[in-house]
C-alpha cells in the first residue's frame, strides 16, 4: 500500500461525515489514560477536507522525534485545534474516563469554528448535543484522531518533562509517569509527589 492509499484509507470516516453534508468535523484523542501521575490531556483537531500529512498515524506507532515534527505540521494545516486538561485531582476525584471526557469537553471548548460532527478514539460524550462517532482504535483508522492523538501526547510528554525539573528524583522525562519498574522503585524510595494519582497508587499512601 503507497503512503496516497493508507491517507486516503484513513479518511473514510471523515468522507462518510463530508457527504453526509458535515463541514467541520472533529478527531480527538487523549493521552495519559494510564499512567500513575500527571494530567489526563486530550486534544481536538479539525483537518481541511483533503489535506495531506505525510507520515501521520496513531501517535503511538511513530518515533517521538517524528511526533514533533509532525506536531507543527498539523497545528499549520488545522483549521482549527484545541487542548484539554483534567488534572490528577480531578482524575482522582471523579475517575479516569470522566476525567478523559472532560478533558475533552475543554479541548472541544476551544475550537473556532465549532464543530459539527466528532469522530473519537472509542469514547462517547453523551451530554454533547452533536453526531459522533466513537471508533475503536480510532487513531490508527481516522485521520482526524490520528491528528489529534500527536498533539496530545506531544503537549503531554512536553508537560511531564517540565514537571521532571520539580521532581527529578521520580525521572518523569524518562516513562512520562507511567509505571514503570524504575518508576515504582523511586515511588518506594521516595514516596509520592503532589502529582501522582492516588487512586492509581493506592498501597503507597
Amino acid at each position: 500500500m503507497t503512503e496516497f492509499e493508507r491517507i486516503t484509507k484513513m479518511y473514510e470516516f471523515e468522507e462518510n461525515a463530508f457527504r453526509q453534508g458535515f463541514t467541520c468535523i472533529a478527531g480527538l484523542d487523549e493521552a495519559g489514560r494510564g499512567p500513575l501521575a500527571g494530567p489526563v490531556v486530550a486534544a481536538a483537531c479539525i483537518l481541511s477536507r483533503g489535506t495531506i500529512i505525510e507520515g501521520l498515524n496513531d501517535s503511538k506507532k511513530i518515533s517521538e522525534k517524528n511526533r514533533e515534527r509532525l506536531y507543527f505540521e498539523i497545528i499549520d494545516k488545522s483549521v482549527s485545534y484545541g487542548i484539554g486538561f483534567s488534572k490528577h485531582t480531578e482524575i482522582d476525584e471523579v475517575n479516569i474516563l470522566n476525567a478523559t471526557k472532560l478533558a475533552m469537553k475543554r479541548a472541544i471548548s476551544q475550537l473556532n469554528p465549532q464543530p459539527d460532527y466528532l469522530l473519537l478514539d472509542a469514547i462517547e460524550l453523551k451530554d454533547i448535543d452533536l453526531p459522533q462517532i466513537p471508533i475503536i482504535k480510532g487513531d490508527s483508522l481516522s485521520f482526524s484522531i490520528a491528528a489529534a492523538s500527536i498533539l496530545a501526547k506531544v503537549t503531554r510528554d512536553r508537560l511531564m518533562k517540565d514537571i521532571s525539573e520539580k521532581y527529578p528524583e521520580y525521572r518523569f522525562e524518562k516513562h512520562k509517569g507511567y509505571g514503570t519498574k524504575e518508576h515504582y522503585e523511586a515511588i518506594k524510595a521516595h514516596g509520592l509527589c503532589e502529582i501522582h494519582r492516588k487512586t492509581f497508587t493506592k498501597g503507597y499512601w
